[in-house]
């Protein structure tokens, strides 16, 4: 059976990757993927599969049955892009001016479609159904709580199971990680607004800088990390923009800081937040300094169960060998909204790798440079087959 699957995946190839460049080449963002959903809608058709379509996204799920009634097992395939002008020089680039599928939602996309395909073949084969969740707005607003609470994952009942994989450009092509307990972060955002008075820039006593206390702000933040968390359940928290000023000679009013938080347990995901609410609040206060502060809490970490990951470990070796599983030996510091599948049904998230040839370093995620060997694909959906049949044989 598993030379069976990794012969069909890749007669299946050449499908695989036309509809990854097709969805490549016209990249959508967000929620509303109306190009997106057609052709996966086109890709599946002539399929008996039943197609249920989200109300408020563009979120698809579509199920196949087996032979016989039985438990479900659902597998995802995120479908959106990210607000990136790509710099990659494919022939099948993006068309689309400041967007770019820079994360490998069109891979994933792909190979869940053939997946479909795949199992479509073995339909007889099995007891119980597949959901295909074709999800939008992972990179944002989340795609994932909106088809959760219109009850598309659970119809016939709660899967007894559900993955998800992410093609991995740090990664051997074909080499899949996974690790048991949280694989990956939490995030959350904080904005902020220091509050002071203007004036000349050679006159500060006559004015209230908020810049001194911003980057004495940035500093704290920094030691309150090294100095108030356990190195084996780590935080990130990052500045990723301050902003002030317009010239040398004048004092400005204010500073904007934006912050990202990371962090991989509920208990350390809260502390992180108050203590950096504390530290933007009480250092500008003694400055003489007031602040706005907002905190938007995103996607909470993701943790794979140990009968998911076990389960992708198994498939992996199965499948591509000893060699073919790597066992993380740390989380990953991203965020993923497949996190609220996980928070509701036993699973796991596993990586792919698809590191493109030549010497690296290879552009990660989230690049304008981002790319990945397509000879990779054809593994994916052989593990989303075998995940999905193993699965339902052993319930």
């Amino acid at each position: 059976m598993h030379a069976q699957l990794i012969e069909q995946a890749q007669a299946l190839k050449a499908r695989t990757v036309d509809l990854r460049r097709r969805i490549h080449r016209h990249p959508e963002l967000g929620l509303d993927l109306p190009r997106t959903r057609e052709a996966v809608l086109e890709a599946l058709a002539g399929l008996e599969l039943d197609i249920a379509l989200s109300e408020t996204t563009s979120g698809i799920v579509a199920t196949l049955h087996g032979a016989r009634p039985g438990p479900t097992v659902l597998l995802r395939g995120d479908m959106d892009a990210l607000p990136l002008v790509e710099e990659t020089g494919l022939e099948f680039a993006s068309a689309v001016a400041g967007r770019m599928h820079a994360c490998g939602h069109d891979a994933h996309t792909a190979m869940l479609v053939s997946a479909v395909h795949l199992l479509n073949d073995h339909r007889d084969e099995f007891a119980g159904s597949v959901h295909f969740m074709f999800q939008p707005g992972e990179e944002g607003p989340g795609g994932a709580e909106p088809m959760l609470a219109e009850g598309l994952l659970a119809a016939g009942g709660p899967p007894l199971a559900a993955f998800a994989l992410h093609v991995a450009p740090e990664l051997p092509p074909g080499v899949i990680g996974c690790r048991s307990g949280p694989i990956l972060a939490g995030a959350d955002t904080v904005a902020a607004r220091i509050l002071g008075h203007g004036g000349h820039g050679s006159m500060p006593h006559n004015a209230l800088d908020p810049i001194p206390a911003a980057c004495e702000v940035v500093q704290a933040i920094q030691t309150l990390v090294t100095r108030r968390f356990n190195v084996f359940d780590p935080v990130v928290a990052t500045v990723g923009r301050i902003q002030a000023g317009t010239t040398s000679n004048v004092i400005p009013e204010t500073a904007e800081l934006d912050i990202t938080l990371r962090s991989l347990s509920p208990a350390s995901r809260q502390r992180l937040a108050s203590g950096v609410e504390r530290l933007l609040r009480e250092i500008p206060a003694a400055h003489g300094l007031q602040v706005e502060f907002s905190l938007n809490t995103g996607y909470p970490p993701t943790v794979n169960h140990a009968s998911g990951a076990a389960a992708v470990a198994r498939a992996a070796r199965d499948l591509f060998g000893e060699n073919g599983y790597l066992e993380l030996a740390a989380p990953w510091m991203g965020a993923e909204d497949f996190s609220l599948v996980l928070e509701r049904y036993p699973g796991a998230f596993a990586f792919i790798g698809a590191a493109p040839s030549g010497d690296g370093p290879h552009a990660p995620c989230h690049s304008n440079h981002m790319m990945i060997d397509e000879q990779a694909l054809p593994a994916g959906v052989a593990m989303y087959a075998l995940l999905a049949l193993q699965a339902l044989a052993e319930a």
